[in-house]
């Protein structure tokens, strides 16, 4: 308990609570870019994936409790440690805090983080918990189904994806998100390994370019869906 409390009380504990969790985020973000991607394999590939998933609630529930309790970790480690830096930030002359060199990325961290812990909210409602209300269709996601290989039914989810991103403000608010998430992670994925200790001055370098690469390549992965969509990638599904 001691060293639990001397953890999440230090700034140092915060800063691994942070990376640790956003460790496990990305590699989720990673994980979950490529299931997405079996779309452009067609309705078959992407709709056997989501069964699969479906058909393992204990796992996923287990999944999606463990991500949850991670967001909720970092959000907080990151609005106190926040907190923290503006307290302890230096005044100038005038009284007012001193200017830190910085990227854009890095200074807007925080606003970042909490726009994309918003739009994961909206993303689960949307497609998880499929609030008909939030889709902007009129229908119901819950009742798209298809007939299984094996017989009886299962959730059309490749439907659902074309239905949902065919909305533009849909389509348009998860590329902000998505935008806003490889913005954070640009930065994120660098102060991550600094804050695990391993940003030596060897592999520190190639990480700073690695980060944008990478959040370059989630971006592309995840707006190729929706921008697919409106050029009307699926629409024969909906006929």
């Amino acid at each position: 308990m001691n060293v639990l409390v001397r953890l999440f009380g230090s700034s140092v504990g915060k800063k691994l609570v942070m990376a640790a969790t956003g460790l496990v985020l990305v590699l989720f973000v990673l994980g979950h870019m490529i299931g997405n991607l079996q779309v452009f394999l067609g309705p078959e590939a992407l709709n056997r994936y989501a069964a699969f998933l479906q058909s393992n609630r204990e796992v996923l529930w287990a999944v999606r409790l463990v991500l949850l309790t991670c967001v909720g970790l970092h959000v907080w480690s990151a609005l106190k440690l926040s907190s923290e830096n503006r307290a302890a930030r230096p005044l100038d002359y005038d009284g007012r805090p001193a200017p830190a060199a910085a990227t854009y990325a890095s200074r807007t961290m925080l606003m970042s983080g909490l726009i994309v812990a918003a739009f994961i909210l909206y993303h689960l409602l949307h497609y998880t918990v499929r609030v008909e209300a939030i889709n902007f269709t009129g229908k119901s996601f819950l009742d798209l189904k298809e007939a299984a290989p094996g017989g009886g039914e299962r959730h059309d989810v490749f439907k659902m994806v074309i239905l949902g991103f065919r909305q533009p403000l849909v389509s348009l608010f998860y590329l902000v998100g998505v935008g806003l998430l490889c913005l954070h992670l640009s930065h994120g994925l660098r102060a991550m390994f600094q804050s695990l200790g391993l940003l030596t001055h060897k592999c520190g370098p190639l990480i700073a370019r690695a980060a944008p690469v990478v959040a370059w390549i989630l971006f592309l992965g995840y707006v190729s869906i929706p921008l697919a969509v409106l050029l009307g990638f699926g629409k024969e599904v909906l006929h």
